[in-house]
């Protein structure tokens, strides 16, 4: 038979009952600098300055704007040995992903080549990540294309598209860098992992039905990003399809998809997916080029212009009827790369056992997407795929993305007739392999099993983007996030404790069956801070603790009587004066019903503020207010006496 928790008796003993001390004393100034400093520079990133003479300060101070000048005085052949392999692997896979992503987001090819030029230049010497590949992402280019291609047809207005697409990465970078200049990179954190995930898959499964134009030869398809409108115009224009093009794509979605496969089985085989891109675009070039593919209905990039970026301040917008535009377009391509920047940076920092400073890396990425918009070239970050390469291939610093840079540039002034005959299809074959990593399955599993409505928010971010659209899809997704977060703050977690026989400790009495609530005493533990959001909810809430306590008193007649209201603040960190009120409100009704209301252990700043606003001090009195919740039971189960017979 299981013993009856209210049918024990709970030995309490004397014992030594610790006084709770107020906290030092700070001026508001010194409060206010502590804030400001754990909100603004919880990294302090000073303290290398601290006790260095004046010429090692300017030092330090150049090697922290300039991370290049830390680790380029020690560069030596062999590091670059490491990085000119690595440089010259990732310049292979950089080069087709950046005419493919450039035809994603509506522009001409050249643009993505530009792209990878310019900006991991500027990267090399403000990033801190030594293995971040910088250029065009699909997310980012998907994205792009959609929200400026609503206002402007890339058709029938190209140059004011791609002064929007310029004008917007401006925007993205100057976003981007006022975020690391300001340190408010918490703002990304909104963006959680299951509204990430949900997202990138969904932008995955859009950005490759945008690609069944090239993969079948469709002329004439749909502007529309969002899963029914593409596949109506898929089904719709059957008779465009030519069977010359699906073979192609057939061919070499197979042999990228089957190199990806065999490099992730065998890491140390980084090389074959990474080259499987460039050797596509060269053996599909030869064929259409041998077998003038552009007359049997297969559509090719055409000619490319020579030569590197040209200089493109002057086409950037910053006043007309398409400045709101560009703006909202620049902060939402800025957030999505930002956020994917960093995150890649981290993760193969975490495997190298290095730091990665996100505030330096929202500069380097915000100062490189300003140059870049400057130098004809749209939103890049650091993109998976490259960056996973390029750590595969035992990058060492960034001295790869200059080598990168330099093979791009090569390419740009030489190479470029070479590209003339380089066919849509496998550019499109070349983005669906690369966007088919962005779905992972196992990471939506694990949020299922551990969080459903994180999960929830995963599904509304990933149908959100297939079946609306990309923005529309990520604002639901964030939306709901921060409505758990508003529910979490508003609907703070209230729980009754009992003790755990033979012991001081007191638990929750649902987690721990074997917990006992203790006669005469309601023990709750409010487990989040109080503040104007919550402070009604908790009063109720309070409230119908003691109600339900009475009533089950009523049902059975060997319940003692309530007479002490115990709070629990170990879990409450802080406190404002709707908070200050509910106490001193709760203090008098309770008063009122013969109980007496005492508080266990608040924390520096509530037991402050408890302490400024009790002016009578009837709330705050030494028998109120106590350490421990056993030191409190013990104390004032001596003013009680009670006898409960064993029937176990």
């Amino acid at each position: 038979m299981e013993p009856n928790n209210e049918n024990r008796v709970i030995d309490i003993t004397a014992m030594e009952v610790h006084k709770v001390v107020s906290p030092p004393h700070r001026s508001t100034f010194q409060k206010l600098k502590n804030r400001l400093k754990e909100t603004f520079f919880p990294d302090d990133p000073l303290r290398q300055f601290k006790g260095q003479p004046l010429k090692q300060k300017l030092i330090l101070g150049a090697q922290y704007v300039f991370p290049i000048l830390e680790w380029g005085p020690n560069y030596s052949f062999k590091l670059f040995k490491s990085d000119i392999i690595s440089g010259l692997t990732i310049a292979s896979l950089a080069i087709p992903q950046g005419i493919s992503y450039a035809k994603l987001a509506n522009l001409p090819p050249i643009v993505g080549l530009y792209s990878s030029f310019v900006p991991p230049l500027v990267y090399a010497v403000l990033g801190s990540s030594r293995d971040l590949a910088v250029g065009p992402v699909s997310i980012a280019s998907l994205v792009l294309g959609s929200m400026l291609r609503e206002v402007v047809s890339p058709t029938k207005d190209p140059i004011l598209f791609l002064q929007l697409a310029f004008s917007s990465t401006f925007f993205a970078g100057l976003f981007q860098a006022s975020l690391g200049f300001l340190r408010l990179g918490f703002i990304i954190d909104f963006l959680s992992k299951a509204t990430l995930i949900g997202f990138m898959a969904g932008a995955a499964v859009i950005v490759s039905l945008q690609q069944l134009k090239s993969l079948l030869g469709i002329t004439n398809f749909t502007k529309q990003m969002a899963i029914v409108p593409v596949l109506s115009s898929v089904f719709h224009r059957t008779n465009e399809w030519s069977w010359q093009t699906i073979l192609m794509a057939f061919c070499f979605l197979v042999f990228l998809l089957l190199t990806r496969h065999i490099s992730m089985r065998k890491p140390k085989l980084f090389w074959v997916s990474a080259g499987a891109p460039l050797l596509s675009v060269i053996i599909s070039t030869l064929l259409v080029f041998a077998m003038k593919g552009q007359k049997h209905g297969i559509s090719i990039i055409g000619k490319l212009q020579e030569g590197l970026n040209p200089p493109s301040w002057n086409m950037l917008h910053f006043s007309g009827s398409y400045l709101g535009l560009v703006i909202k377009t620049g902060i939402v391509t800025g957030i999505l790369s930002l956020t994917e920047g960093i995150a890649v940076g981290r993760t193969f920092a975490a495997l190298k056992n290095y730091q990665v400073d996100g505030n330096k890396e929202m500069i380097a990425i915000g100062v490189m997407n300003i140059v870049g918009s400057s130098t004809s070239c749209y939103v890049t970050t650091g993109a998976f795929s490259r960056s996973a390469v390029n750590h595969n291939a035992g990058s060492k610093t960034a001295v790869s993305n200059i080598v990168m840079a330099v093979t791009v540039m090569v390419t740009l002034l030489f190479l470029m007739p070479l590209f003339q005959y380089t066919p849509n299809v496998v550019l499109g074959a070349i983005i669906v392999t690369a966007v088919v990593g962005l779905i992972d399955i196992p990471a939506a599993y694990q949020i299922w099993k551990i969080d459903k409505f994180d999960f929830l928010v995963l599904l509304c971010a990933f149908f959100g983007v297939i079946f609306i659209s990309v923005q529309n899809g990520l604002a639901i997704a964030i939306g709901i996030s921060i409505l758990k977060v508003l529910l979490q703050i508003t609907r703070p977690k209230t729980v009754m404790l009992g003790n755990i026989p033979g012991t001081g400790i007191y638990r929750n009495l649902d987690h721990y069956k074997e917990a006992m609530s203790v006669p005469g005493f309601l023990i709750l533990s409010i487990e989040a801070p109080i503040n104007f959001a919550n402070a009604t909810y908790l009063k109720e809430r309070i409230s119908r603790w003691i109600e339900d306590y009475d009533a089950e008193g009523g049902k059975n007649k060997k319940q003692s009587g309530l007479r002490f209201v115990v709070l629990d603040l170990s879990a409450v960190t802080a406190i404002d004066t709707s908070g200050v009120s509910l106490f001193k409100d709760l203090s008098m009704a309770l008063e009122k019903k013969g109980l007496e209301f005492v508080l266990v252990n608040p924390l520096g700043e509530v037991l402050e503020k408890l302490q400024r606003a009790d002016e009578t001090k009837d709330m705050m009195r030494p028998d109120c207010l106590f350490l421990t919740v056993e030191e409190a039971v013990a104390s004032l189960s001596s003013t009680i006496k009670y006898q409960i017979p064993d029937n176990v």
